[in-house]
C-alpha cells in the first residue's frame, strides 16, 4: 500500500517516455500515482488515469474544439482551465497528496494554472525547460511553487534529464510526506511588513494577537510575499488582516517587478475578511538590485538595502496616486475596511536624518490620504510613527472592538 499519491501531469502524445519515468521513481519509492493527460492531437501509449478528453470537459469544452480552434495556444487555454478546475477537484476528494507537472514552455504555462488552483500546503513541483525564466511572470507563481530546470530533456530519456526528472519524483513525494499542511484549529491573522529594520510594529502585535487566541501569520511584502498573502485571503484563509506593508501597491502603479499582482489589497475584502491597513513603506520604490534606476527616478532619495532590493522615493504626485488608489481597492471590499495614517512616518529611514526623509512629499501624502478615506471606509490618524506604541494601542483597540462586536469570528477557520 502506497502512503502519498502524486498526480503527474504532462502531454503524454509528446512526453510519455519521461513522464512514465517520473511515475516509476514514485512508484519505486513506495509512492503512488495518479496520470493526467493534456495533450491535444496524440494519444498516450497506454491510457492514463485522466484522459485528454476528462480534462478539456472539466473546463467546460472539448478535445474537438482545441482541435476545431486551429490554435495552439487557444487550445492549451482550454486544457489549462480544465486541468485547473480537475485537479482541485480531485485534491478536495482526496485522490492525491502533491503534484509535479512536466513541460517545455506550453506545458510550463499549464502547469502554472494547475499550481495556482491547488490551495497552500499542497506540493507543487514544475519540471520546465524554462524553469526560473524571466519569461514567466512573477505574479504567475503559486505561493509554495517549487521549479526544477528540465536539463537536456527537450526530446527523449538521457543520464542528464534523468537526473531532474528523479529529483522531481523524489522532492515532491518527500514533501507529500513531510508536509504539515496549515491547520484550521485558530483563527488567523494575516499580516504584512518588511523586516524589523524598516517596520517594528510586528514584534508587538504577535504576541498579543496570541494572547488573544489567534495564530499570527507575518507575510514579507516583497512581491511574492504579497502574492502568498493574496492566496490564503482569496481562500478565506484569515478571520482577519492587518495588512501594514503596501510598497507592492506602489511598486505596481510604478511598473516594477516587484509587486504583489494586479489583485493586491482586493481578495480579503471579496472574500468577507475584515481588514485594518495601514500605509506603511508606501513613500519607496523597490526595484531589483541587478536592474537600472530608470531615468525619472534617478534624482530621487535612494537606499541600497542590499544587494537583491533598492529603492528610491515616490515623489508627492506618485504618492497622492496610491492613497487614490488604497481607496479605490477598499471602498470594493464586501466587510469593514480601517485604515490608519500615522502622520509621523510610515517606515525607519522617513524619520529625520534618514535617506528617505521627504516632510514636503509626505505632507501632500497626508491630504490625499484625508480626502480619500471616506465612507464606507473608516479612519484614524495618529500622532505618531508607525514604529511607536501609539500605532499598535491603536490596532489593538480597532481589533478588540471587532471582536466584541462579531466583525472578527474567533472560532476556528
Amino acid at each position: 500500500m502506497s502512503d502519498k499519491t502524486i498526480l503527474v501531469v504532462g502531454t503524454y502524445d509528446t512526453k510519455n517516455d519521461e513522464l512514465e519515468y517520473m511515475v516509476e521513481r514514485v512508484r519505486a519509492m513506495g509512492g503512488g500515482t495518479l496520470s493526467m493527460d493534456i495533450s491535444v492531437l496524440g494519444d498516450p501509449e497506454n491510457p492514463t488515469d485522466l484522459s485528454k478528453h476528462d480534462v478539456a470537459e472539466a473546463g467546460g469544452s472539448s478535445i474537438q474544439a482545441a482541435i476545431d480552434s486551429g490554435d495552439e495556444n487557444t487550445a492549451m487555454q482550454i486544457m489549462a482551465k480544465g486541468a485547473r478546475l480537475l485537479a482541485r477537484k480531485l485534491h478536495a476528494e482526496g485522490k492525491f497528496d502533491g503534484v509535479v507537472v512536466l513541460g517545455g514552455t506550453m506545458g510550463t504555462d499549464v502547469a502554472l494554472d494547475i499550481c495556482q488552483g491547488l490551495p497552500l500546503g499542497v506540493p507543487k513541483y514544475v519540471v520546465s525547460t524554462v524553469s526560473f525564466s524571466p519569461l514567466i511572470e512573477p505574479q504567475r507563481l503559486s505561493a509554495d511553487i517549487q521549479m526544477i530546470l528540465w536539463a537536456g530533456g527537450l526530446y527523449g530519456l538521457n543520464s542528464v534529464c534523468k537526473s531532474s526528472l528523479s529529483q522531481a519524483a523524489g522532492a515532491v513525494l518527500g514533501a507529500a510526506r513531510a508536509v504539515e499542511p496549515p491547520t484550521q484549529d485558530r483563527p488567523m491573522v494575516g499580516m504584512t511588513s518588511l523586516g524589523s529594520s524598516c517596520l517594528k510594529y510586528m514584534k508587538k502585535l504577535k504576541p498579543e494577537l496570541e494572547k488573544r487566541g489567534f495564530e499570527v501569520a507575518i507575510f514579507h511584502a516583497t512581491g511574492m510575499g504579497g502574492m502568498a498573502y493574496e492566496s490564503v485571503a482569496r481562500d478565506g484563509g484569515f478571520a482577519c488582516v492587518m495588512d501594514f506593508a503596501l510598497p507592492e501597491l506602489g511598486n505596481l502603479l510604478a511598473g516594477s517587478v516587484i509587486n504583489g499582482g494586479d489583485d493586491r489589497m482586493m481578495n480579503a475584502g471579496r472574500a468577507g475578511i475584515p481588514q485594518i491597513v495601514a500605509p506603511g513603506c508606501l513613500d519607496l520604490i523597490d526595484f531589483a538590485g541587478w536592474q537600472e534606476i530608470p531615468e525619472q527616478y534617478r534624482d530621487r532619495p535612494f537606499h541600497a538595502h542590499n544587494r537583491l532590493i533598492k529603492c528610491s522615493a515616490l515623489n508627492a504626485e506618485e504618492r497622492r496616486e496610491t492613497a487614490r488608489e488604497i481607496a479605490k481597492r477598499l471602498k470594493a471590499s464586501e466587510t469593514p475596511a480601517h485604515v490608519i495614517l500615522t502622520n509621523g512616518g510610515i517606515e525607519e529611514w522617513d524619520r529625520e536624518g534618514q535617506e528617505a526623509h521627504d516632510p514636503a512629499a509626505f505632507g501632500e501624502f497626508c491630504v490625499e490620504m484625508r480626502q480619500q478615506m471616506t465612507d464606507p471606509i473608516q479612519f484614524t490618524e495618529l500622532d505618531c510613527h508607525i514604529n511607536d506604541q501609539a500605532f499598535v494601542d491603536a490596532v489593538l483597540q480597532i481589533f478588540d472592538r471587532w471582536i466584541a462586536d462579531g466583525t472578527i469570528k474567533t472560532g476556528g477557520r
